[in-house]
């Protein structure tokens, strides 16, 4: 949107055509993406590749590889992250069945 502004497009013109509402467009402008998101984001990649690595660890471990990469969370963090995303140890898996 800024591009097409600054090349003389209204921003009104821009959002009818990618059919979008101004009033998102600004709010979402005012405070683009709030810094707890980004946050959490960064936990939940770092937890995702320590599953990836090791999938027979459990939440408590992977927030323990996790914080080793730089991403230190609380264990009740680093379960809700695992839950949310069903990234449950290997060997819990058996015990679902």
């Amino acid at each position: 949107m800024r591009e097409l502004a600054a090349d003389g497009i209204p921003v009104a013109v821009s959002c009818r055509v990618l059919k979008l509402s101004r009033q998102p467009y600004y709010r979402w402008l005012a405070a683009p993406i709030p810094e707890a998101v980004v946050i959490e984001a960064y936990r939940a990649d770092a937890l995702f590749d320590a599953h990836r690595d090791d999938p027979e660890f459990g939440y408590r471990y992977l927030a323990d590889e996790a914080e080793a990469a730089g991403q230190p969370m609380a264990a009740r963090t680093a379960w809700r992250l695992c839950s949310a995303n069903d990234w449950f140890s290997a060997f819990g898996e058996y015990l679902k069945l």
